[in-house]
């Protein structure tokens, strides 16, 4: 089953269940997809976004609410704060397993290798490789350094 269906199967038990929090959280999944859809098909691909694409939506929607919880607890707005911690835990249902720290320095490694990378110019086709493999299984704004030190 792909996460368009787990999405819209999602959309239909929060709406018997009556549960608002999880029905609008998933409502603004399936419209962040949509756009992405739209956007897709003005470029030329009549079918929209692949999985892949979706998991990076979904990965992107994680880290926005995770910077707007830390935002609101600094600013003492702690109800708001629980709110997109609600929202970021209806997210990750639809997100692959995140691979643990050795788990990740292992994939690091074995991109590294894979690509044949030797200095911080083939960085790129890491984390290209890295991105194609382990797409919403693992946060990229930690992978970076991790192969910039790893090549350096």
């Amino acid at each position: 089953m792909g996460l368009r269906t787990k999405i819209t199967d999602g959309i239909k038990s929060a709406m018997r269940e009556k549960d608002s929090v999880r029905l609008s959280t998933l409502r603004l999944i399936n419209a962040a997809v949509k756009d992405q859809d739209i956007a897709a098909r003005a470029k030329g691909n009549a079918d929209g976004v692949g999985e892949a694409e979706v998991l990076a939506i979904l990965a992107k929607m994680v880290k926005q609410r995770q910077e707007s919880a830390r935002a609101y607890e600094e600013g003492g707005r702690l109800e708001l704060a629980e709110q997109e911690q609600a929202e970021i835990a209806v997210i990750e249902e639809f997100l692959p397993r995140q691979l643990s720290e050795k788990e990740t320095a292992a994939a690091v490694e074995a991109a590294i290798t894979e690509a044949g990378a030797e200095s911080i110019r083939d960085m790129g086709r890491v984390m290209g490789a890295l991105k194609g493999k382990y797409a919403g299984q693992m946060d990229f704004g930690l992978v970076g350094p991790m192969v910039k030190d790893r090549l350096s």
